[in-house]
């Protein structure tokens, strides 16, 4: 099959160039072209050209084909040839019959031509008279015609006369009949004539026609502003005023002014729309929604929405005023939709609104569907949805904040701290996890709501959803930072409360604000986090450069910091108070001339009260250590101070004098060999660690303000009877007991070294004056351990 396909389209190609040599205008350029090629090139195929070589084609053909080739090509030359001519016997048929056909057809045309020139000359001949006698018609009846068009003429000039004298007439009958559309076709007909003879022969006719006139055009004032008319006939009644000449411009003016006040007064019923939302879904008992004034408005908008389609058709020029006014409608809707938006909207009565908002829209979409009202809608409705996404999460924020800072206000009204913590704690945790479930589900319903102006926004949505919340925990830290007395100058956009800004900050509020800062790293942003997943998935709307809009491990590190450096914060307040006290001890009296030590100092109380006051505060915030550290039971010993046993051992068998240098000397011997102990340690969130720092820091502070001071025997005794009642009323206070000894110990080697006789009290003495303050101290306080 593919060996005869290629055979028949050589074959084809061969029958066209035959024919269209035999037919080509121009045969020896062709030929030309041929010779060139065919001597340059020669091939089997030149036997189609009509350059033709016989015996170099022959030549060619014998050294390119073996016999059994040339008998093959010899058949099919035999072939070719018997074609050919049956192909030129075809044409030479049909062309024979074309030209039978031409011969036929020319002698036709000669038989018909003849006598064609007689019959014209009859016809010319014919024409010639019949032009001659109308030409005589013409000229008998000249004078006749004229007197007739005369006559007429004064017929017309007679009636028209007639017309403009019973014009009054026809104008009352008209205004009878409201046939305002003749009557102003009448006199429009007449103005001519009143223009020209208005002032002399007409001139009652005129005065008459215009006071009817006056009346016409007054009724038809009527018509256009008139609601009960139809829209065309209130059209068709400016259209006669026009034809009057009346200044229409001023009617437009009017109706406009009137569809404004209109827009004015629906907007004031729209404001009803929130009260509208409340009970918009509460049924009667009949089990029907009832809502007069969603009836009510619903009325008012399609009353509006007609008047608008009335104006139009009256006035075709005037829809950018339209258009302007639809606008200003949807304008003021998302107007009112703003200010219930910054009074802490409901997402119920958002929706409700933007429902009698889209439906408005609809309608005047209705109206003036080139407008594109709904377009422009959809961009107010993006900033309203996005301005309650922001005004949500500032009222959430606003709500935590009052929340926490109770703790001021329960101060100024004298309620007890204690209380006051302990219930701010567990209701700011509250507002922090609640508030933010609460917010979660009112945007939830913002996406489950199957209205067109909200499905286009739902990817948007959840992005400033996400958005909201990363830029709500940032402005939470914020506050956080800022109710703890800090500045944080990242941040521009804190709002001053009420009660904290210029007052002194409270620790405890302090100590508040550091817990919840781990309350909200630990539990409520995985919370949060998890219902974002589940249920605000998606968006992608912010671009991909730009990363995902909520990153919780970004919020984690940051409130995970806040609350180290809060916890820290509060520990540096409560330590720098507590060192007031004791400079102002350590400060005041003069150590060289104290007197005998005949009981513990007040100060003692005072320091013994403000770490109680730090005991009970950190136990209504933090919880219990599960493991405690560095207990000095826990150790073998050689963590305690050597500093004192000297001081015990020797009493007997020295001198005092002699006694205290050898202890001076034995004590910084002792540091040479005793283990390291490690003072301050990591602040933990829990209630030992930070009672523990506070406490070290303390006992700190104390060793260096008795290292600035100088003091005599008696001043070193009262130094060394306060820190051994110390050492036995701080018993197990501290998680780590052997440092606060060895810090207790440091106070008094401290004051030894700088006491120019460093004689300590005999124990025993030391003993009776530690156990009459104890027994003081349970008589004062008996309900004390």
């Amino acid at each position: 099959m593919g060996e005869d396909d290629v055979q028949l389209d050589d074959k084809a190609k061969r029958m066209r160039d035959l024919l269209s040599s035999f037919y080509s205008a121009d045969p020896s350029s062709a030929s030309m072209a041929v010779n060139n090629t065919s001597s340059r090139f020669a091939t089997l195929d030149t036997i189609n050209t009509p350059a033709f070589d016989a015996n170099q084609y022959m030549n060619l053909l014998i050294q390119k084909s073996n016999l059994e080739g040339l008998l093959q090509k010899h058949v099919e030359m035999a072939a070719e040839i018997k074609n050919l001519d049956t192909d030129l016997q075809m044409l030479v048929y049909e062309n024979y019959n074309k030209f039978i056909s031409a011969t036929d057809t020319i002698k036709r045309m000669n038989n018909n031509i003849v006598g064609m020139e007689a019959n014209m000359e009859q016809l010319l001949e014919k024409i010639m008279s019949v032009q001659s006698r109308s030409d005589g018609v013409n000229t008998s009846l000249f004078e006749k015609r004229e007197h007739i068009e005369k006559l007429h003429r004064t017929r017309n000039l007679l009636r028209k006369v007639q017309f403009i004298y019973d014009l009054p007439t026809r104008l009352g009958k008209c205004i009878k009949s409201e046939a305002y559309a003749d009557a102003v076709k009448f006199y429009t007909g007449a103005m001519p004539i009143f223009k020209a003879y208005g002032d002399s022969s007409f001139q009652d006719c005129k005065r008459a026609s215009e006071e009817a006139v006056a009346i016409i055009t007054k009724n038809l004032q009527g018509k256009v502003f008139s609601d009960s008319e139809s829209i065309q006939a209130r059209a068709e009644a400016v259209m006669l005023l026009k034809q009057l000449n009346f200044p229409v411009e001023n009617l437009k003016v009017k109706l406009f002014e009137k569809l404004e006040q209109f827009l004015v007064d629906l907007h004031l019923e729209s404001k009803e729309i929130t009260h509208v939302s409340a009970t918009l879904d509460e049924p009667d008992d009949h089990g029907k929604v009832t809502d007069s004034s969603a009836a009510s408005h619903e009325a008012s908008i399609r009353e509006f929405a007609e008047a608008i389609r009335a104006y139009r058709v009256i006035f075709p020029d005037s829809e950018q005023q339209l258009l302007g006014l639809a606008q200003d409608l949807v304008k003021r809707h998302f107007e009112a939709v703003h200010q219930h938006i910054n009074k802490q909207l409901q997402s119920a009565d958002l929706l409700a609104m933007l429902r009698v908002t889209w439906s408005d829209v609809l309608l005047m979409d209705e109206v003036l569907p080139e407008a594109a009202i709904s377009d422009f809608s959809s961009e107010a409705a993006r900033n309203a949805v996005k301005e309650y996404v922001d005004s949500t999460f500032s009222h959430l924020l606003l709500d935590i904040t009052g929340t926490i800072t109770k703790v001021q206000d329960r101060q100024k009204e004298g309620v007890e701290e204690v209380y006051s913590l302990q219930s701010v704690l567990e209701a700011s945790k509250k507002a922090v996890i609640q508030g933010s479930m609460n917010v979660l589900l009112d945007f939830r319903q913002l996406l489950d709501e199957n209205l067109e102006l909200l499905l286009k926004l739902r990817d948007l949505t959840v992005d400033w959803v996400q958005e909201g919340f990363q830029e709500f925990f940032r402005k939470l830290n914020d506050r956080f930072i800022f109710l703890s007395g800090k500045s944080n100058p990242g941040s521009q956009d804190l709002i001053l409360t009420d009660g904290v800004q210029g007052e002194k900050v409270l620790p405890g509020l302090v100590l508040l604000l550091a817990q919840l800062s781990l309350f909200i790293e630990q539990s409520a942003i995985p919370r949060i986090t998890e219902e974002i997943a589940s249920s605000f998935s998606g968006g992608g709307s912010r671009g991909y450069e730009y990363g995902p809009a909520f990153i919780p491990a970004v919020i984690c590190r940051t409130f995970r910091a806040a609350g180290e450096k809060l916890l820290h914060l509060y520990v540096n307040l409560r330590t720098q108070k507590i060192s007031v006290l004791l400079r102002k001890r350590l400060t005041t009296p003069n150590w060289v001339k104290h007197k005998e030590p005949r009981e513990v100092h007040m100060f003692v109380d005072l320091l013994l009260q403000e770490l109680e006051d730090v005991r009970i505060e950190v136990k209504q915030i933090l919880p219990q250590e599960l493991n405690r550290k560095h207990r000095r039971t826990d150790s073998n010993g050689s963590t305690t101070s050597s500093r004192s046993n000297p001081l015990r051992d020797d009493r007997i068998s020295r001198s005092k004098t002699q006694k205290a240098r050898s202890q001076l000397l034995e004590t910084h011997l002792a540091k040479l060999f005793k283990q390291k102990v490690e003072i301050f340690t990591k602040i933990e969130h829990t209630q030992e660690s930070v009672v523990s720092t506070i406490l070290k820091f303390c006992l700190k502070s104390l060793q260096e303000f008795v290292r600035l001071q100088t003091f005599n025997r008696r001043g070193f005794q009262q130094i060394q009877l306060d820190i051994e009642f110390l050492r036995t009323t701080l018993k197990g206070a501290s998680e780590d007991e052997a440092a606060t000894d060895f810090l207790l110990d440091e106070v008094v080697v401290a004051a030894a070294e700088r006491c120019l006789d460093p004689v300590p009290l005999d124990q025993p003495i030391l003993d009776k004056l530690i156990q009459a303050k104890l027994a003081k101290t349970s008589e004062q306080n008996p309900n004390s351990p």
